[in-house]
C-alpha cells in the first residue's frame, strides 16, 4: 500500500470507503460487544463483597445519600467527606434505592459506564473510520487489563472518561455539522454544541475541575492548530456556558454554603478547590495520604493497562509516520481542511498527550490516566486496521504486526510458565479458602498507590488459586499462538478476535482470583459475625462497635452494619478534615480513651486489622475475648458473651 493510498484511506469519509471483506456488519458487531460486556463485566457484579478502603468508603458515602436524601454533603461514617464530586454517589445512591445495599448495586453504575464508553468508542470510530475499526475499539475497551482492573472498585474514572470523550466527540460533530453541505438529519450543529456543554458539566460533577483542564487543553489546542477557532460561535459559547453553569454550579454553591467552619476556618470551597485540586497537583495536599509513581513506571505501566492492545503501539507508530510522510511537507507547515477522521486523529492525539503529560507532572495514582484509554485505543484500532490492509503489500506493516504477535506469544509463554511453576510449588499444599492467612503483611493504611497490595502475594497463595491460575496458564499457552497463526494466514479479523478472546478468558480467571481474595480485601464477614451475635442475643444491638486505626482498614464494616463505628487512633486521612467541623460526631478515641472505657458501660466490640494486632495485643493484653480471627484480622469484645 503506497503512502498516497494510506492518506486517501484515512481521509475518506465512511460513505466513500469500501467495506473490507469479512468486516462485521454494524448490528452484528454491536451485538458481539454487548454480549462480551455481559460476560466480562455484568457477570462480575455479584462478587466479591464490597472491599475495604476506597470501595467501601465511597459506598458508605452513597449509602448515606440514599438513606438521608442529602444530595449535597457527602458523609462517611458520620463525618463530612468533602473531597469528591457528587455524580458517582448520586448514581450509586439511586442504585441502592432500586436494588438494595449490596455489591451489585455499588458497581452497577461502573459496569454501565464501561458499556457506554465502549459504545461511544464504537460510534466515534465508525463515523471517523469504518465498522471494523469501531469493532476493534470496542474490543479494546472491553478486554484491556486496565479498564477491567480499575472498575473493580468504586472510583469515578470510567464515568469521567465517558463524559469527557463524549464532550470531545460532540465538539467535532458540532463543527462538522456546521461546515457540512449535507446534514446528517440527526441533530443540528447547535444541538451538538449544547450536548457538548451538558457532557462537560456532567464530567465536572464527576471528578471536578480536572475535566475542564483536560477538555479545555485539548479543545483549545485543536481549535488553534486547525484554525477552527474562527468559528468559535458555532459552539454556542454564551448560551452554552449558561447551560453548563445551570447544571454544574448549583451543587458547588450549595456544598459551599452548607459546609463552613472547618479546620482553621476553612470550609468546602478551600478544601475542594484549593486543597483537592491545586495543592494536590503541586504535591502539597493536606493530609499527604497519596504518592507519585516514578516516571519510568508511570509511562511503562501503560503497556500493562492497555494490554494486550498496547503490543500494537509500534505498528501504530509506523502507520502514523507513513501518514505524516504521505501528507507532504506542505501539510506540516500549512494546515489544509481535514476530513472527520483527520480531525479525530488530531483531537484524540492532542487529548491523549495532554492527559498523560499532565499526570506525569502532577501527583498520580495508577488509574489517573484512565480518561486517555479510549482515545488511545481508537488510534490503536485505526492503525491496526490500516496495517492489516497493507499486510500483504507493505513489508513494514507486516513486520511490526508480526512483532506484536511475537511479543504476545512470548508474554503468553512467560505467564504460562510462571503460573505453572507456582502451581507446581503448591501441589502439596491443601486448598485453604481464607487466602488472607497465606499472604504476607498487607499495610493498607500506609499504602499510597492503589495496586500496592499486589506485591504481597507469596508462592503458597497458589494453593487457593489453582482454578484461575490453571485457566489463565492454559489460555496464555494457546491463545497467542492461535492468533499469530491466523494472522499468518491473513485472516485478520479472526486473528484480532482471537486476541480479544484470550484476554476475555484471562479476565474471567482474574475475576475468580479476585473473588478468592475477598476475605482478605473485605471485612464483610466481620460485620456478618456482629449481626449474627446480635440476632442470637449473644450481644445487644446497643453494643458499641469500634475499629482500631484508619477507617480504610475496615470501611466495609460500617457499610454492612449500616451504622457509625468508633475509630481508635483513626483521626487520619479522609476522616481528618471533616472531623474538625463543630458538629462532627464524637467517634474518635485515643488509646487512653479505649483503656478507660474497655470493660465499662455498654459492651465494646473492637475490630483490629492485621497491621494493628501487635499494638492492640500490647495495649489490652489478655483483657479481651476473641470473637473471630480471619485473614489475620480479629474481632474482640471486652467481656465474655454470657455477661
Amino acid at each position: 500500500m503506497t503512502n498516497s493510498t494510506i492518506s486517501k484511506t484515512l481521509d475518506a469519509s465512511p460513505t466513500e470507503r469500501s467495506t473490507p471483506a469479512g468486516t462485521f456488519r454494524h448490528r452484528a458487531a454491536l451485538s458481539v460487544l454487548v454480549g462480551l460486556w455481559g460476560v466480562i463485566f455484568f457477570s462480575a457484579l455479584f462478587a466479591p463483597s464490597i472491599l475495604d478502603d476506597a470501595d467501601a468508603t465511597h459506598a458508605n458515602a452513597a449509602r448515606h445519600m440514599a438513606l438521608t436524601g442529602d444530595l449535597v454533603t457527602l458523609h462517611v461514617n458520620g463525618i463530612r467527606y468533602l473531597e469528591k464530586a457528587p455524580l458517582p454517589y448520586w448514581l450509586a445512591a439511586a442504585s441502592f434505592r432500586t436494588f438494595g445495599f449490596n455489591t451489585f448495586a455499588v458497581h452497577l453504575p461502573q459496569a454501565i459506564g464501561v458499556l457506554l464508553l465502549a459504545l461511544l468508542g464504537f460510534r466515534w470510530a465508525e463515523r471517523a473510520f469504518d465498522v471494523r475499526t469501531a469493532f476493534y475499539t470496542g474490543l479494546g475497551i472491553l478486554t484491556s487489563a486496565g479498564v477491567f482492573l480499575f472498575t473493580r472498585i468504586f472510583i469515578p474514572e470510567v464515568l469521567l472518561s465517558f463524559f469527557l470523550c463524549a464532550a470531545l466527540y460532540l465538539l467535532l460533530r458540532s463543527l462538522d455539522e456546521a461546515s457540512s453541505s449535507v446534514k446528517s438529519g440527526t441533530f443540528s450543529s447547535a444541538a451538538y454544541a449544547y450536548l457538548m456543554w451538558t457532557a462537560l458539566a456532567l464530567a465536572v460533577l464527576t471528578k471536578g475541575l480536572v475535566a475542564l483542564v483536560f477538555f479545555g487543553g485539548a479543545g483549545i489546542a485543536y481549535l488553534v492548530i486547525t484554525g477552527e477557532y474562527k468559528r468559535w460561535l458555532t459552539l454556542k459559547p454564551f448560551t452554552g456556558l449558561l447551560l453548563f453553569l445551570a447544571i454544574a454550579a448549583p451543587w458547588h454553591i450549595l456544598a459551599g454554603l452548607r459546609n463552613t467552619g472547618g479546620m482553621n476556618g476553612h470550609g468546602f470551597f478551600w478544601f475542594y478547590f484549593i486543597n483537592e485540586h491545586f495543592l494536590r497537583f503541586l504535591g502539597k495536599r493536606y493530609p499527604k495520604d497519596y504518592n507519585k509513581l516514578p516516571g519510568y513506571l508511570f509511562w511503562s505501566l501503560h503497556i500493562v493497562w492497555l494490554f494486550p492492545w498496547s503490543l500494537f503501539i509500534p505498528a501504530a507508530v509506523v502507520v502514523a509516520a507513513k501518514r505524516w510522510k504521505a501528507r507532504g511537507a506542505a501539510f506540516r507547515f500549512r494546515l489544509k481542511p481535514l476530513s472527520f477522521n483527520g480531525q479525530t486523529v488530531l483531537l484524540l492525539a492532542l487529548y491523549s498527550a495532554f492527559v498523560l503529560v499532565f499526570f506525569s507532572i502532577s501527583t498520580n495514582q495508577e488509574y489517573y490516566t484512565f480518561p486517555a484509554y479510549l482515545s488511545l485505543l481508537i488510534l490503536l484500532a485505526a492503525a491496526l486496521n490500516l496495517a492489516e490492509r497493507g499486510y500483504a503489500e507493505d513489508s513494514t506493516s507486516r513486520r511490526w504486526i508480526n512483532f506484536a504477535h511475537a511479543a504476545y506469544a512470548v508474554v503468553g509463554i512467560g505467564v504460562s510458565i510462571t503460573l505453572a511453576y507456582g502451581l507446581w510449588r503448591s501441589r502439596h499444599i491443601p486448598f485453604v479458602p481464607d487466602i488472607g492467612d497465606m499472604l504476607a503483611h498487607r499495610d493498607v493504611g500506609n499504602y499510597t498507590l492503589s495496586m500496592s497490595h499486589l506485591f504481597d502475594l507469596t508462592d503458597s497463595s497458589f494453593a487457593a488459586l489453582r482454578l484461575p491460575a490453571s485457566l489463565a496458564a492454559i489460555t496464555f499457552a494457546i491463545g497467542p499462538s492461535i492468533a499469530w497463526l491466523l494472522r499468518k494466514k491473513r485472516r485478520h479479523l479472526a486473528a484480532t478476535a482471537a486476541i480479544a478472546l484470550t484476554s476475555t478468558v484471562f479476565l474471567i480467571a482474574a475475576h475468580i482470583a479476585f473473588v478468592r481474595f475477598g476475605t482478605m480485601m473485605s471485612s464483610e464477614n466481620f460485620a456478618a459475625k456482629i449481626q449474627q451475635l446480635e440476632a442470637s442475643g449473644a450481644i445487644s444491638p446497643q453494643s458499641e462497635v469500634l475499629m482500631y486505626g484508619d477507617q480504610a482498614y475496615g470501611s466495609s464494616i460500617p457499610f454492612y452494619l449500616g451504622k457509625t463505628v468508633y475509630l481508635v487512633e483513626g483521626r487520619s486521612t479522609s476522616m481528618l478534615f471533616g472531623s474538625t467541623f463543630p458538629d462532627a460526631p464524637h467517634i474518635f478515641l485515643s488509646n487512653a480513651d479505649l483503656l478507660n472505657e474497655w470493660g465499662h458501660g455498654p459492651r465494646k466490640v473492637l475490630f483490629v486489622p492485621l497491621e494493628k494486632r501487635d499494638i492492640v495485643d500490647q495495649l489490652l493484653g489478655s483483657d479481651k475475648v476473641l470473637l473471630l480471627d480471619n485473614s489475620g484480622k480479629a474481632l474482640y469484645t471486652d467481656r465474655p458473651l454470657d455477661h
